[in-house]
């Protein structure tokens, strides 16, 4: 389509401000973005919208327009709703790079910009992507009639023979093309979204190419189209944990422009659907907000009390009784600390806290999240269970939150970032929230002790040796190993010993002699032998509490 049509087009809400003369170019595709340098997802004959929120004061200007023009773009569209009238200098800059430039009234939202150009575009591309366009409506209504992100990918699967699937950052699958949806393993929807975060991370143009099992999968991202969504983050860290990817069992390389246009147009219709879920978690956010701010600031019970009464049937609809609650805590952090990650770990742990079974766009109904500076607070309810069937293990255990979802995220964190994430015990009251909210914190520093890009701890582990070793000093934990268990790491690569092992099996097996000599294979004079040895070397007694003690802690902390 032309530039011309969007300008005749008066439901648009476009004004022309500079490019009379430029009205002729074709448009291939349309794109949001606020990041101050967005060329690396720009392929030529875009229209941008823009927000505006990359420019800062006037010098931002130049480099920006600069970009766009380098890119190819077909036209600048800027958004009036943030700073009113369009800065002259703006209008000056496209002028001296002959980009077009129009205004977006704010009363127009930049989706339904997204829409009309994407159902024209279609209409000139041999009607492949009509069909979908067609059904775009569907996708947009809400209720058992909408379809969401289902709606488009079974037209890719009827019409065009293409297997495809919407996977969040954490390999959860969000939306497949017909039964193909139920089918693709957990396994490698966790391979293919890590290789999206770490193709991202690196800089690398989509679609992202993966060979596994002989099958490549063609990664296309999923940014969302709203004014001041993560889409239109400056940097892509601040959005690479939060968005979707759309995954599709074909080569993209092999793919001609017009195959290629019309996966991205897929792409920014999947990306409405993703606006449309998060403005509707704003209620759930907003009681989570208001809790936490309740129990921070030292609320009457009574108070926090009655909050939760009104957050229980938003978050657990048709239960009769007040659930019990856990705090989970999060934080995701950046070296140089110039980012703020509060935002990405409150997406980021609606994600986590999800069923990893679940499929779906919305199975995040019960979870409420708030965030504050870099840390995210989730409050989660928990149906309330009769005293025989609750124990300790009631509820989320720290290590089962992660274990579907370290791999990938890993990758997204690799290189610069971090993930730690806390876990209290369930409180059966308002009274307990803020010791929850206390020991949420606690776990997750012990978590942002240990090593590793994506680390958790529980409260269960407040309670053992484990609270205490992640802060001992460095220098002090290599002196306490170095005095206990050099000795035997020496004599065992001298004589090939395995005096370590004995000595870890010995303790893993409370001292008994004749449970360590049937583990380790050996009768036991061989055992009492091992343990002389190691007594001899280290000048301990393995019979006394305080010298095993010493081991165990050795060992742990080595």
């Amino acid at each position: 389509m032309r530039l011309r049509a969007l300008l005749d087009t008066d439901a648009l809400g476009l004004r022309l401000l500079g490019g009379e003369d430029e009205l002729d170019r074709t448009v291939r595709g349309v794109m949001t973005t606020d990041l101050r340098d967005p060329s690396r997802y720009l392929a030529g004959g875009e229209l941008v919208l823009t927000g505006l929120a990359w420019r800062r004061d006037a010098s931002d200007t130049e480099p920006f327009v600069r970009i766009l023009a380098s890119a190819g773009v077909a036209a600048l569209a800027a958004g009036e709703a943030e700073l009113g009238d369009i800065p002259d200098d703006i209008v000056r800059a496209c002028a001296r790079h002959r980009l077009p430039l129009f205004a977006v009234n704010e009363s127009v939202a930049f989706a339904t910009i997204t829409e009309h150009v994407v159902r024209q575009v279609s209409g000139e591309r041999a009607g492949d992507l009509a069909a979908v366009v067609d059904r775009h409506r569907r996708l947009m209504t809400s209720g058992p009639a909408g379809g969401g992100p289902d709606v488009v990918l079974d037209l890719l699967g009827t019409d065009l023979d293409l297997r495809a699937w919407v996977l969040s950052p954490a390999g959860r699958v969000i939306a497949g093309s017909g039964a193909a949806g139920n089918t693709l393993p957990a396994p490698l929807c966790a391979r293919l979204a890590g290789e999206h975060l770490a193709a991202v991370r690196t800089g690398r143009r989509g679609p992202h190419r993966v060979t596994v099992d002989s099958v490549t999968y063609s990664l296309f991202p999923i940014r969302t189209s709203g004014r001041g969504a993560a889409g239109a983050s400056r940097d892509v860290r601040e959005s690479v944990l939060s968005d979707w990817v759309l995954a599709v069992e074909a080569d993209a390389g092999d793919w001609p422009e017009e195959r290629l246009d019309l996966l991205q147009g897929v792409t920014q219709l999947i990306a409405v659907e993703r606006d449309r879920r998060d403005a509707a978690r704003t209620v759930r956010r907003r009681l989570a907000q208001e809790v936490l701010e309740l129990v921070q600031t030292g609320a009457a019970p009574a108070e926090i009390a009655a909050r939760l009464r009104v957050a229980a049937p938003v978050l657990l609809p048709g239960l009769g009784t007040a659930p019990h609650w856990q705090v989970v805590v999060a934080r995701v952090e950046w070296e140089g600390g110039e980012i703020d990650g509060g935002s990405v770990a409150q997406s980021l742990l609606e994600e986590i806290l999800v069923d990893p079974a679940a499929s779906g766009p919305e199975p995040s109904d019960r979870i409420a999240v708030a965030h504050t500076g870099d840390e995210a607070i989730a409050l989660v309810p928990l149906p309330a269970v009769s005293g025989e069937h609750e124990g300790p293990e009631t509820g989320l255990l720290a290590d089962a939150l992660l274990a579907s979802v370290h791999d990938p995220l890993s990758a997204g964190l690799d290189g610069d970032g971090r993930l730690t994430l806390g876990v209290s015990a369930s409180v059966h009251s308002a009274e307990g929230l803020r010791g929850a909210l206390e020991e949420a914190r606690h776990a997750r520093r012990v978590a942002a002790a240990r090593p590793g890009r994506v680390c958790a701890a529980g409260h269960q582990e407040l309670a053992s040796h484990v609270l205490l070793l992640p802060f001992v000093p460095d220098d002090v934990r290599r002196a306490f190993t170095a005095r206990l268990l050099d000795p035997l790491r020496e004599y065992d690569k001298r004589h090939r010993a395995e005096l370590i092992p004995t000595l870890e099996a010995f303790l893993d097996c409370d001292g008994s002699w004749t449970r360590c000599a049937a583990r380790l294979h050996l009768h036991v004079n061989t055992l009492r032998y091992r343990v002389g040895r190691i007594e001899q070397l280290t000048g301990r007694d393995l019979s006394r509490l305080e010298d095993k003690l010493d081991f165990f802690l050795a060992l742990r902390m080595s």
